[in-house]
């Protein structure tokens, strides 16, 4: 290889080794692999154009293209000419995508999840860096001030991530960085040959600009090596001084509060938490951010609240900036609560994913008690708890006990205005506020005698069927995206709750916006797991005597408390969806055994009759009998293979359906899975994230059902409610009929190749296949610790024997 491929190759490693330093900031990591690709194509086409050879500019220019083609392949194919060539559209796609990017980053904690944005910025700032790094290194013969733009690299990554694991990434970009210096000179080197003259001086040689033996290095080389090491030193000495960022990717909060808060969702109070909220929805996969136990008896309710945003200035909604103290023993009475008003002590234990930094700790509202190691402190107006200094809830475990209040429909209706500062400051509404707002208030509440009628009129406003439940809509909670959300009906959750808290303040109801998680799902080990999907904002209206009361205006997410199903639901069928993104009420797993059954079933049963059939012949010889009954096994499990999908799904389907468990919410949710997997079979793939309704929803959509298989769906999700939410599940009839019927329509509605892959091969045969992956790898970890403690003793007895 040549001095100058060898050169090439050093500085594109440089760069790579220098962008490693972006590795903690995004996960999952694959995008680094485009990182590298884009790279090497980019080096490659360097090194050709330098060899033919072509004028400098144009060798960074055909870099240039080829990098923009390799980007809009990867990124814009839709976009471009020909899947490669891009034109203005494709262009206009990387400016949508820099610009996701950006917001991405202002909004979601580290480690960030990788969208779109984020990995076009990743990439896209890779690639951009080794262009430079290999223009002024090779293309320009100056390896030296190559460093500074990979200085610039490590800096953002050094800035930005606040763990201990940067020093690693400093030794890697600082030997990728020494590499290129070495490169470089032995490229000098070899074009200008050693140069030797005069006397050696003190064992070495001496020439006009040094030597290259075992004196002095060549001026060049020595000079290119004081620059490294001064640009060694800045990368040392910079993240030292470069302020703080906090959890988020790029700190948005502003100046001067000093509070260490968190980045996601925890910026909200200066970043736009719509934005935020509309990401986590959209991901990909749910991530699990948290695990929690609780004895509550209503899961429904276990929304973890993470802050209130009260302040509404017409552009956004904010958290106050008041005063916080030290964490009490025990937290004071919530604001406006009198004491007749009937609640149960909950106690919840929290584990936080090490991949969640967050600045505020997400609870049940109202806490009582909190055991948080760390530097947390208490915001008494939000009963709000906020980190210190940098504390976020990385890898933290805590315990809180909350309140979980049970007001009756009396209390709430028999309660009087709000005077005071409550009523001065939480109904405020900005005068911009559009006149539709207030009008669309009076006409939805019309009838309302009390405040509370008002409220629960409010919420079944937004839930009787009118609006259309849409993480794609825009984004927005200002004045005008208020407006904008009554005529176009179309949102999400903060759509809802914002459109809800400023329709209430209008009626003279306090109202705030809360944002955090709804319970999250049940897992077979007891514990209750929320996700990036489980993200949600809901309003919090005040009523005297009672104090803060959650409210649910969101259709098909979260669970509308008891005190306002109540009522709200006499007046019809479209009532607030009583559901929530779990799938339990309390530690009740069910961990369906359908897969190990059908493993059970797939092969003994039949392998073993035909075994005895084989050996029952008789005549010819013994070799001969133990040929034929071989071939004749073979032959079988040839037949029976393309069978086994479909007698697995039948043995499942009628364990499911076939009754033999003694609680009624066993025979339930064994309904729920077999319907979830029949729509699995006909192409509709199951979201553990939705709630029954929802699921319904979707499955009678897509899978066309109407009549009786759409009533059935219907049914089989309020049954599913039931059991899960109702305090005295009542015994379900019919279910087996119910999940026939759905399975009908679906045969009915599908064309004759998604039937018989249906019949077949059913898509819901992957959970053999991940039983079986879980096992495997079960069963080598056993192993491995076996042989790790069978090989203890002898290591210790090595250790011994070995000479001191």
């Amino acid at each position: 290889m040549s001095g100058r491929a060898r050169l090439t190759v050093f500085a594109a490693l440089a760069s790579l080794m220098a962008a490693a330093a972006l590795l903690p900031l995004a996960t999952p990591r694959g995008w680094f692999f485009k990182a590298i690709l884009c790279v090497a194509l980019q080096a490659g086409v360097g090194a050709a154009a330098r060899r033919v050879p072509l004028a400098r500019p144009l060798t960074v220019l055909a870099q240039l293209l080829v990098s923009v083609l390799v980007l809009t392949v990867m990124f814009t194919p839709h976009q471009a000419i020909g899947g490669v060539l891009p034109g203005p559209t494709a262009f206009r796609q990387f400016g949508r995508l820099v610009q996701d990017g950006m917001t991405d980053v202002t909004n979601f904690a580290i480690p960030a999840p990788v969208t779109p944005g984020i990995r076009f910025l990743l990439v896209g700032g890779v690639v951009l860096i080794a262009l430079t790094v290999d223009a002024i290194a090779v293309t320009y013969n100056s390896a030296a001030p190559a460093g500074l733009p990979l200085l610039a690299l490590y800096a953002v990554a050094a800035g930005l991530e606040e763990g201990g694991s940067q020093w690693l990434y400093f030794l890697i970009a600082a030997a990728g960085y020494l590499l290129l210096l070495l490169a470089e000179g032995r490229d000098r080197l070899s074009r200008w040959g050693r140069v030797f003259g005069g006397a050696p001086r003190q064992g070495g040689w001496s020439g006009p600009a040094g030597s290259a033996g075992g004196g002095a290095p060549l001026a060049p080389v020595r000079t290119g090596r004081r620059i490294g090491a001064m640009a060694l030193g800045i990368a040392l000495v910079l993240p030292a001084v470069l302020p703080s960022l906090s959890g988020g990717l790029l700190d948005a909060k502003g100046s001067g509060s000093g509070d260490g808060l968190g980045g996601g969702i925890g910026n909200a109070t200066a970043v736009r938490p719509e934005v935020a909220l509309q990401d986590y929805l959209n991901q990909p996969d749910n991530r699990e951010v948290m695990t929690y136990k609780t004895d509550s008896p209503d899961a429904g309710g276990m929304y973890l609240r993470i802050l209130s945003l009260d302040q509404f200035d017409g552009t956004q909604w904010s958290a106050s900036k008041d005063d916080k103290v030290d964490i009490p023993d025990v937290l004071p009475t919530p604001q406006g609560q009198a004491g007749d008003v009937r609640y149960t002590e909950v106690d919840t234990s929290v584990a936080v994913d090490r991949g969640y930094e967050q600045g505020w700790l997400p609870m049940p509202y109202p806490a009582l008690r909190v055991q948080a190691d760390g530097d947390w402190r208490y915001e008494p107006e939000g009963r709000m708890v906020i980190g210190e200094d940098g504390q976020t809830t990385a890898g933290l475990h805590y315990q809180v006990t909350s309140m979980q209040l049970e007001p009756t429909a009396a209390q709430l209706a028999a309660a009087p205005p709000a005077t005071g500062q409550i009523a001065d400051k939480y109904e405020k509404v900005p005068g911009s506020l559009p006149g539709i707002v207030a009008a669309t208030a009076r006409q939805v509440t019309r009838n309302a005698t009390t405040d509370y009628q008002r409220a629960l009129d409010l919420q079944q406003y937004f839930t009787s069927g009118q609006f259309v439940y849409n993480t794609e809509a825009t984004s927005g909670t200002g004045v005008d995206a208020i407006a904008h959300f009554l005529q176009t009906k179309q949102g999400f959750c903060v759509h809802f709750a914002f459109t809800m808290a400023a329709m209430a303040r209008t009626l003279h109801i306090p109202a705030r916006v809360a944002v955090g998680f709804t319970p999250g799902s049940l897992t077979s080990a007891g514990t209750m797991s929320v996700g990036f999907k489980d993200a949600h904002a809901w309003p919090e209206l005040y009523f005297e005597g009672i104090g803060w009361t959650r409210f649910e205006p969101t259709p098909y997410r979260g669970s509308p408390p008891s005190y306002t199903v109540s009522t709200s639901t006499a007046g019809g069928g479209n009532t607030p969806d009583p559901t929530q993104h779990g799938t339990g009420q309390t530690p009740r797993p069910n961990p369906s055994t359908s897969s190990q059954c059908g493993d059970r079933h797939l092969g003994p049963a039949s392998c073993g009759a035909a075994a005895a059939t084989g050996s029952g012949g008789s005549g010819g010889s013994g070799i001969d009998a133990l040929r034929f009954t071989g071939l004749g096994l073979a032959a079988l499990l040839v037949l029976l293979l393309p069978t086994l999908p479909l007698m697995w799904r039948s043995r499942v389907r009628s364990k499911r359906l076939g009754g033999g468990r003694e609680k009624s919410e066993g025979l339930v949710l064994s309904a729920w899975q077999e319907v979830l997997d029949t729509g699995w079979d006909y192409g509709i793939p199951p979201d553990e994230s939705e709630t029954p309704r929802r699921a319904m929803a979707r499955l009678i959509a897509q899978g066309q059902l109407g009549g009786a298989a759409a009533a059935s769906a219907n049914s089989l999700a309020t049954a599913v409610e039931r059991t899960l939410y109702a305090p005295r599940p009542q015994a379900a009839t019919g279910l087996a009929g119910d999940v026939n019927t759905v399975r009908a329509g679906l045969h009915a509605a599908a064309g004759r190749s998604t039937r018989l892959r249906a019949r077949y091969l059913p898509r819901s045969f992957a959970r053999v296949m991940w039983r079986l992956s879980a096992s495997s790898t079960a069963a080598s970890e056993r192993v491995g610790r076996t042989v790790d403690r069978l090989a203890a003793p002898l290591r210790r007895r090595t250790t011994r024997d070995q000479p001191s």
